[in-house]
């Protein structure tokens, strides 16, 4: 009998507080954890770690031993959009062994109520006709909904001010309440108050339509054309951990990902999982990477930075 940590990176700071980052991890964490319990038979300990959106924990496994006994779950802020905001110590790319990526959820643009607009390209229309007087709703500097809406700005040529709360529930209901005007954030966090008929939801950036809210049009059909992202999660183990005990943790998540329960659960929370062929630590490498590629010049352009 032996002990591995899974280091959960609870991006608390930031979106950790949001359904798109913890709830998710949670979820897929302890059953992952489980089925590597049935294929080594470790005693196994998933631990929350708090703080500095999510650095703390992943800053934690990547000074840890790379003998396979620590892992973390991390997402697209921590392995992705952190090493363009914060000065961090480690390296969210060549510091870690990647394992395997698990689901990735598309955001949705969403409106208070009694937004004068009946479609996304009035919704746009509107915050060209009021420029620097529109709120967008946030949950921190650096957080998905502060850089997807800044992406949002420069992709439609319009310009608003942000509302920055502890987290993207948070601003949601300041939403609902008509204190602020837009938001683009996780489907688990709007969509409930979508139904109740609180808030206009306008558009999913995914390339298709969300299995969970099929009745929201995707971006393309809203007329911005590949205004396309999603906040994904994967794990990793410290760089330098053995292939073959890469290989033994990439075998229990792909079998946590094929379970029936895990995959429901996932996708009430408008999580997507990704097809069996980029369950691969080789396509998570390149996922990664092509993620920085196109991320990193967008933050850095737009001037964000952590306060």
């Amino acid at each position: 009998m032996y002990r591995r940590r899974a280091g959960l990176s609870n991006t608390s700071d930031h979106d950790g507080r949001s359904a798109t980052g913890r709830w998710p991890c949670r979820r897929y964490c302890a059953h992952s954890v489980r089925t590597y319990a049935r294929v080594a038979r470790p005693a196994s300990l998933i631990e929350n770690v708090a703080g500095a959106a999510g650095s703390i924990a992943v800053g934690r496994v990547a000074r840890s031993a790379h003998d396979g006994y620590t892992i973390v779950i991390g997402i697209w802020t921590t392995h992705v959009a952190n090493a363009a905001i914060h000065a961090l110590k480690y390296d969210v790319l060549n510091d870690f062994e990647p394992i395997a990526l698990h689901g990735s959820s598309p955001q949705v643009i969403v409106s208070r109520k009694s937004l004068p607009a009946s479609d996304l390209q009035g919704l746009i229309a509107w915050l060209k006709a009021n420029p620097d007087k529109a709120t967008a709703g946030t949950a921190g500097v650096g957080s998905p909904p502060h850089v997807f809406a800044t992406f949002f700005q420069s992709a439609t040529g319009t310009r608003f001010r942000f509302a920055g709360y502890r987290g993207g529930a948070q601003a949601m209901q300041d939403l609902a309440g008509e204190h602020i005007d837009f938001m683009i954030d996780a489907q688990a966090n709007a969509l409930p108050l979508v139904r109740d008929g609180k808030i206009t939801a306008f558009a999913v950036t995914g390339k298709a339509r969300s299995a969970v809210a099929p009745e929201i049009p995707t971006v393309d059909e809203a007329g911005l054309v590949g205004f396309h992202f999603s906040v994904w999660n994967a794990t990793w183990a410290p760089k330098g951990t053995p292939k073959n005990i890469v290989g033994q943790l990439n075998a229990a998540v792909v079998e946590a990902l094929a379970d029936t329960k895990v995959r429901a659960q996932l996708m009430n929370l408008g999580q997507e999982i990704f097809p069996r062929e980029q369950q691969t630590p080789k396509a998570l490498h390149a996922f990664q990477k092509a993620e920085i590629e196109k991320w990193w010049p967008i933050i850095k352009a737009a001037g964000i930075k952590a306060e």
